[in-house]
């Protein structure tokens, strides 16, 4: 259902990839009823609180319940937590941006109201 963990990174010296077309072969598994939608509706806690608390809303609704979606970006890269930085604002990825250092960015589109998530895009900085 997903391609291999090493065609989902980013290329190496910039560039970003996006994740529409596995989130349309997701969708359409889930419409198929290959995937049920507990599978698709289990975001962890801490990405829902973060959806809450540090995301940019999109205008674009949730394919499952339409409510509003939200983008968490978070940051990997060295210096930063293993678990990667949740970035709340331009001005902190412009900073993160000017250091040294490669860095990768991964938006994960969240719905709030049921749970749903993708991994949307990602970005070497």
């Amino acid at each position: 259902m997903f391609p291999a963990d090493d065609d989902r990174r980013p290329a190496p010296g910039g560039g970003s990839v996006s994740y529409r077309m596995a989130r349309r072969a997701v969708l359409e598994s889930l419409r198929r009823g290959t995937v049920g939608r507990t599978e698709v509706c289990d975001a962890h806690p801490e990405l829902i609180r973060a959806a809450l608390h540090q995301g940019t809303p999109i205008d674009e609704p949730c394919p499952l319940c339409d409510a509003r979606m939200v983008h968490v970006s978070y940051v990997f890269g060295p210096r930063l937590p293993s678990h990667g930085r949740c970035i709340s604002s331009s001005a902190e990825l412009d900073k993160i941006r000017h250091r040294k250092g490669d860095f990768t960015r991964y938006v994960v589109e969240v719905c709030p109201t049921c749970r749903w998530h993708h991994l949307d895009s990602a970005e070497v900085l």
